[in-house]
């Protein structure tokens, strides 16, 4: 393969994968738990170059690394540590950091908080399907069905029916939540 064959391959395969994120390519599967949520505590994560849990306030993390474990505590229920988190990104308009703050808060209860961040999301990436998903499932909670509805409607107007940020909206509308 000679040095354009595989850098043609590789622009390919980051268009690619540039284009699933705009789509909202989130990853429907709950991540996989690490040493954040296996061996740390409240209010610390793991460190890859210290090899041990240290503070969150102390984690040199990147917005994607900031982003995965912030997405790991928040299934793991340590919502508190999520958003102490989400809130270090050195970038706060991150759709994919709007759009866990957002699920975070409704998670924890504090639908209008969430509602607010999940507008925030869809302002920076209106094709984002992952936060029309939780959006609509946050309005399916707060009994909004037609609001819930018109989320489900975007989806399928941006990706079709066959992602699951589509059929987990479709199955909380039909009172069948998916997570």
């Amino acid at each position: 393969m000679t040095f354009y064959t595989l850098t043609a391959a590789t622009l390919a395969i980051s268009i690619a994968a540039g284009s699933a994120f705009a789509a909202g390519g989130d990853t429907s599967e709950p991540p996989t738990p690490t040493q954040t949520t296996k061996e740390c505590k409240k209010n610390k994560v793991w460190s890859d170059a210290k090899k041990r849990c240290v503070r969150i306030k102390k984690s040199e993390f990147n917005d994607d690394g900031i982003y995965n474990n912030a997405r790991e505590l928040a299934y793991a229920g340590r919502y508190d540590d999520a958003l102490e988190l989400l809130g270090m990104a050195a970038n706060p308009k991150d759709p994919r950091i709007l759009n866990y703050i957002a699920f975070t808060n409704r998670k924890m209860g504090n639908t209008q908080v969430a509602m607010e961040f999940y507008r925030q999301a869809l302002h920076e990436d209106p094709d984002y399907i992952l936060a029309r998903s939780y959006f609509g499932q946050a309005k399916m909670k707060n009994g909004d069905v037609k609001g819930a509805k018109e989320q489900l409607a975007r989806i399928d107007a941006i990706d079709g029916t066959g992602s699951w940020a589509y059929e987990s909206l479709a199955a909380a509308i039909k009172g069948k939540s998916r997570y």
